[in-house]
């Protein structure tokens, strides 16, 4: 008989995908099939060949890009050296998971089943698409989905005889055993930053310990929005960048949450333990030191504040012993349930500490065990770096709003990561944060001559910064930017830079403020009154166009606004701007780099 075998893998940004792929791998043990579920760039790629079935989950990034740790996977599989037929004997699907309000809707997964069609593969079902923008999220398509999945896998691999699919009421054992050290064993103080300076380059694995040099509020005091201009000291780091780059920081939890957590799940801070695998085979989690603290692991690890899953929900429920609570958590991990679970998780983002406080008795019957398979791992964050090394050498910059905002909750919702990086003082002493270097998106032209046209409204201006700090050191000229924000007195960003730049001529900057008159002024309207200048740039100067900032209106609108100076100084017909539009995204002379 064939054996029964599953490989699972994913590309995820978020989280989302992996936590997806974790869900399928635990049906499939309910099924009894020996399955794996790895990031996809874990996997041997050349080992497709000998893997009968593979499950691909994969998440689409800003425009259309694969996730990071699937980046190396994508770019061996679309090697044009593949023989067509190399994946005749892989029976396979794929799951996507994207955001229909981005123009590239799951691109990547529809151009990976393309891709696997062209190797020669064999498609169990057609590809699915699931839409954080539908009402019950991306469950509205992967529920579904999964149960015609397993019908699929279970008429081409029956269940052995005398064995049934185990029972969603019988609790799945959870992936590491935590095995606690005598409180008088000798330990290394895991609680400390343990990153000496790598040989390699930093990265995710061994970031770098940065000092903090400043850090500095950059609006005014009476307005609603906290920014922070941050300095770090990369001396000695390994860590070179250039304009359009990003920065990966890793966050921790605040202090008040971790007591509050220890607390609620009566564990010991100061206890040691170190992790065994319940399979055989299983790594071990690569971020965290054995043997660990509970306070290290839950400080540095678990992700305590971010939104609970519904997987989330569903494990909990195993462990309660209140008939009450234990119907609410059944309710919010059933297909019916999703609804009541956003109101109450998404909408309002409730946090993980949060929910643990609405089911008390629940909460003090987990049991340490299962703490990794129920809170995910803290994700690092990206931020623009808004400096060039050659202004500042040996340091980085960053340009970052505080999140904070309201919902139905008392308490204001808060970011993890901003919240973090605004409380340190390197006043205080010398404080440190783990970080490392990505590439980023957007490129610059090296040609000197090439004038650019960089839109960044708020902290998209970010990376415009870098840019024109780079430009200006190496003798650039042609550096035109738009900047918005609401107010000249009070979010007017790096002002004193900019106007001494355009003192001396190396700087055309028109801004918007849009609450300094009675009408709201934004970047797309000062880009159509100055459609010439924008026009002459692009036709005779070769422009290449920036875009950077808030993904909700503003990019549509800033498109908009182009097209309209393609039609009235360019002469264009409205179709024919916008097919000029696109092929200056198709020669990449227009990027764009925008978050939501």
């Amino acid at each position: 008989m064939a054996e029964r075998r599953l490989l699972v893998l994913f590309g995820s940004q978020t989280g989302t995908a992996q936590d997806t792929a974790e869900r399928i791998g635990r049906e499939a043990k309910r099924r009894h099939l020996r399955c794996r579920v790895e990031a996809l760039d874990s996997c041997d790629v050349a080992n497709l060949i000998h893997e009968p079935l593979v499950v691909f989950v994969c998440a689409t990034t800003g425009q259309g890009d694969p996730p990071d740790n699937m980046k190396m996977f994508w770019r061996f599989l679309f090697r044009k050296n593949l023989p067509a037929g190399s994946l005749c004997q892989l029976d396979y699907t794929v799951l996507g998971l994207g955001d229909s309000s981005y123009p590239k809707f799951n691109f990547v997964a529809k151009k990976l089943h393309k891709r696997l069609l062209q190797l020669g593969g064999n498609p169990l079902l057609p590809v699915a698409l699931g839409d954080d923008q539908h009402d019950l999220g991306p469950d509205a398509v992967v529920d579904p989905w999964l149960m015609a999945l397993w019908d699929k896998i279970l008429a081409l691999y029956p269940l052995p005889p005398g064995l049934e699919i185990i029972s969603p009421d019988v609790r799945l054992p959870p992936k590491y055993t935590l095995h606690y050290l005598p409180e008088d064993s000798p330990h290394r103080d895991s609680d400390l930053l343990q990153l000496a300076a790598p040989q390699a380059a930093p990265c995710e694995l061994h970031p770098f310990p940065a000092r903090v040099v400043s850090n500095q509020r950059v609006t005014a005091q009476s307005h609603f929005q906290d920014v922070r201009l941050i300095e770090f000291d990369i001396a000695d780091s390994g860590i070179t960048f250039s304009a359009g780059d990003v920065v990966m920081i890793q966050p921790q939890n605040c202090p008040e949450d971790v007591q509050q957590f220890c607390q609620l799940l009566r564990l010991e801070p100061h206890r040691h333990f170190v992790l065994e695998p319940t399979e055989p085979g299983t790594p071990l989690p690569p971020l965290l030191p054995q043997p660990c603290t509970i306070q290290y692991l839950i400080t540095h690890y678990l992700d305590i504040s971010c939104v609970p899953r519904r997987s989330f929900f569903e494990l909990l429920a195993y462990f309660s012993t209140n008939e009450l609570e234990r119907e609410k958590l059944q309710e919010f991990s059933s297909a019916q349930g999703q609804e009541e679970l956003y109101s109450y998780c998404n909408r309002p983002r409730r946090t993980t500490l949060e929910a643990l406080w609405d089911f008390p008795h629940t909460t003090c019957a987990i049991p340490a065990d299962y703490l990794l398979d129920l809170i995910p791992r803290i994700r690092p964050r990206a931020f623009s770096i808004a400096s060039s090394m050659l202004a500042h050498p040996e340091r980085m910059q960053i340009l970052m709003a505080v999140v904070r905002y309201k919902t139905r909750l008392s308490k204001p919702r808060r970011g993890l990561c901003s919240t973090w990086l605004a409380s340190l003082n390197p006043e205080q002493g010398d404080v440190r944060v783990p970080l490392w270097v990505k590439k980023g998106g957007m490129k610059f032209p090296a040609d000197p001559t090439t004038p650019v046209i960089m839109i960044g409204p708020g902290t998209g201006v970010a990376p415009f910064r870098a840019a024109i700090q780079e430009r200006v050191a190496l003798g650039h000229r042609g550096n035109c930017l738009f900047f918005g924000c609401r107010h000249k007195s009070k979010d007017f960003y790096c002002q004193t830079e900019w106007e001494e730049l355009v003192a001396k001529g190396l700087l055309t900057l028109f801004t918007a403020f849009s609450r300094d008159q009675e009408e709201k002024v934004y970047v797309q309207h000062r880009i159509q009154e100055n459609g010439r200048l924008v026009w002459e740039l692009l036709s005779s100067g070769n422009a290449h166009v920036y875009l950077a900032g808030n993904a909700k209106e503003m990019p549509a609108a800033v498109a908009k606004a182009l097209q309209l100076v393609l039609q009235l100084e360019g002469g264009l017909s409205p179709s024919e701007a916008e097919e000029y539009l696109t092929g200056l995204e198709r020669s990449q002379r227009f990027q764009s780099e925008t978050w939501s």
